[in-house]
């Protein structure tokens, strides 16, 4: 085997003399997409991620609290302002990547008529799973929409709360609850459920996905070479292939 052809097998980190495993914090209904690209990172690069999925708010409280991190993947705008503000974040590290669309799903098998918001004012919808409206993102999205529409009032007495979209879309598939509100990219990874209306993207809240390397990890130069990598074409066509649109 030539050098050459060796030097070409060999992933790019290791040839470096860097190899390292960095932990990503991130929210919830990343899970499936990061898995599959930590996966490509690894092969690509030499270096390894292992995930810390839960509610963006729940993530930020442990950032804040001390917990170790690397990289911080959040589904709203705010909780990243949040750690930039205490100076948790580092400086030019940071990015909006992705962008998501709320969905209103049903248990697949459902015989619930809901093709609209209004509908879930509906006395047959008795129970509509949705994660903490005060501190978790699509929870927050959801209650800022639906008061725009002028629908809260009608339906927050039926809110059944859960930790994050993936649990509200548990509890759907399992129904417990006649309805739930989760992210478009949510919605597709389940057979149990289906989705019965969609918020039109210029009138529901305009969801953002930051990400940004976390100013006490003592592996900032891997963990910025995996935002890097978030922003490439391998990463590019998984966020696609999961529903995401990709921001420029």
């Amino acid at each position: 085997m030539t050098a050459a052809l060796f030097l070409a097998l060999v992933p790019v980190q290791a040839v470096n003399g860097r190899t390292e495993e960095i932990l990503v914090s991130a929210a919830a209904s990343l899970t499936d997409v990061l898995s599959d690209i930590g996966k490509i990172f690894g092969s690509t690069t030499g270096n390894q991620t292992s995930f810390n999925f839960a509610g963006s708010s729940e993530l930020a409280r442990q950032i804040e609290e001390g917990a170790p991190a690397d990289v911080f993947f959040s589904a709203d705008l705010d909780k990243m302002d949040r750690l930039e503000q205490k100076g948790l974040i580092e400086t030019g590290a940071r990015k909006n990547v992705l962008s998501n669309q709320l969905a209103v799903i049903v248990p697949a098998d459902s015989k619930v008529k809901i093709e609209n918001p209004r509908d879930l004012l509906r006395p047959e919808v008795r129970r509509i799973a949705l994660a903490e409206p005060s501190i978790v993102p699509v929870g927050i999205y959801t209650k800022k929409y639906m008061s725009a529409e002028g629908l809260w009032g009608g339906i927050s007495g039926k809110i059944v709360p859960v930790l994050n979209a993936r649990a509200t879309l548990a509890s759907v598939e399992a129904g417990n609850v006649e309805a739930g509100f989760v992210y478009k990219t949510d919605a597709a990874m389940s057979k149990k459920v289906r989705v019965a209306h969609y918020v039109p993207l210029d009138r529901g809240p305009k969801i953002i996905y930051p990400v940004a390397v976390i100013k006490r990890s003592k592996k900032k130069e891997t963990a910025k070479d995996f935002l890097k990598f978030l922003s490439g074409p391998n990463a590019k066509s998984f966020f696609v292939k999961y529903g995401f649109v990709v921001l420029q």
